[in-house]
Formats: C-alpha cells, sequence, structure tokens
C-alpha cells in the first residue's frame, strides 16, 4: 500500500494561539490530530503531551504482538495519563485536555483508528464522503436519538461540550475501530475548528476536485477562515494507492 500525506494547521482569525496540534509518521505508520483546551498555555501543552506520547508510544511497540486496536488504545491511554500527571505537577494547567484522532496502518493487520472528543475522521470513496468517528458530545448523542437535527446542532449552544477528552482521571471513552482501505481513498483527519466553518459537502469539494493533497489542504484551511475562522484549524490529509 502506497500512501501520500500532508498535513498544515493554522490559528484562524479569532484566537491569538494555536492550541492545535498534528503529526504524520515520516513512513507513513500513523497519522495524529489533537486539540487542546483549557487556556492558551494549556490547551496548547495537552495537545503536545498528547501527540508526543501517542507517537512514542507507538514508535517503542510497533514491533509489539499486540493488535493495533490494542496498541492504539494503550496508546491514547498512555497519553491521557500523561496529561493527568502534568496537571498534577502544574496546577495552573488543572483544567487542560484534549481531543484526538489517530490512524494507525500496520502491515499484514486493517488499518485502524482511535479518537477520543470530536476531532474527526473522514474517508473519500468514490465521490462519497464518509464521516468515520462519532464525536463524543452532548450534541451528537442528542441527534443520534432524535432530540435534535443536524441544522440545530449546527448553531447548538452547548456544540462544544464534549463527553470525553483526554486528560481525565475518570476517562471512560476510548473509541476504537478497524478501518478498510481501497486504491483511490482518501482520509481525512481534522480538528473541530474546520468542520464548525464548513459542512460535509464542501469539504467534500475540496477534497474531492483537488489532485493535489498539498493544495487540497491550503484549500480547506482558508475556506474556514473564509467562513469565519474562529478557533484554530488542522487538516492531515492521507491518499491511498495500492
Amino acid at each position: 500500500m502506497k500512501l501520500e500525506s500532508t498535513g498544515c494547521t493554522d490559528p484562524g482569525l479569532i484566537r491569538a494561539y494555536n492550541q492545535d496540534s498534528y503529526y504524520i509518521d515520516p513512513t507513513g505508520r500513523f497519522f495524529i490530530v489533537a486539540d487542546g483546551m483549557g487556556g492558551h498555555a494549556g490547551g496548547e501543552e495537552a495537545s503536545r503531551i498528547a501527540t508526543a506520547e501517542i507517537c512514542a508510544y507507538l514508535e517503542q511497540n510497533w514491533q509489539s504482538p499486540e493488535s493495533s486496536s490494542k496498541l492504539l488504545e494503550q496508546a491514547l491511554s498512555t497519553a491521557n495519563k500523561a496529561i493527568v500527571q502534568d496537571q498534577h505537577n502544574h496546577p495552573e494547567r488543572a483544567d487542560m485536555g484534549t481531543t484526538a484522532v489517530v490512524v494507525v496502518i500496520r502491515p499484514d493487520e486493517l488499518p485502524v483508528c482511535g479518537h477520543v472528543g470530536d476531532s474527526r475522521l473522514y474517508r473519500l470513496r468514490e465521490s462519497q464522503l464518509e464521516q468515520i468517528t462519532e464525536d463524543h458530545t452532548w450534541i451528537a448523542k442528542a441527534m443520534k436519538i432524535g432530540d435534535i437535527t443536524l441544522d440545530e446542532a449546527r448553531v447548538h449552544p452547548y456544540r462544544h461540550v464534549l463527553s470525553s477528552c483526554l486528560g481525565r482521571e475518570d476517562l471512560n471513552q476510548i473509541d476504537i475501530q478497524q478501518l478498510t482501505l481501497e486504491n483511490g481513498d482518501r482520509l481525512l483527519l481534522c480538528s473541530d475548528g474546520l468542520t464548525e466553518e464548513l459542512i460535509n459537502p464542501q469539504i467534500l469539494g475540496y477534497i474531492r476536485d483537488t489532485s493535489s493533497l498539498e493544495q487540497a489542504a491550503h484549500d480547506l484551511v482558508e475556506a474556514a477562515k473564509e467562513q469565519g475562522g474562529h478557533d484554530n484549524i488542522t487538516v492531515v490529509l492521507v491518499s491511498v494507492e495500492t
């Protein structure tokens, strides 16, 4: 499987600092996007710790006999514990936390995605854009049971309230799922600074209609800024050739 990838991040137009973080493994083994919260210093530190800890755990245990699903779950759990420990060491950052979405691609196993919070993974396949992850938010739960509509959710005052994030001693939700990848697929990992501004058909257009991954990533960020850029915006794009 041959992969091409790119990523970019931008503070947006409102926030003075960028609390997002991302990492692309140089050999295409894994991809990470994290979106920190808890004030400027706290959010930046939480997303940095999460990205660094997940990366280090995957690097150190890549040859482990554990399944990819278990490996990724342990990596996210390790990141959570590291953030909690930092909170104890630095009480001024006690309320910090971060979302995370990670894709792991190991030989001889199906790829897996893991996430906590509302950073998302999408897959483009044959002009169809599918949201793979389900947000860990109050709003997502309300939509699932039919209490509110998608249009209502986009403007709801509670739309940013997370039901799970890294940096909590009572972390109870790490979602891990297997992925299938086919020739021509494109993956998008992103923070909610993108999805807050652009609806899925707009995201689809930029990913599907631009052959250059770098250009598509740049165009997505710029489009989100044109729609207001109220939050930090991070995108990682992965193109699959088999």
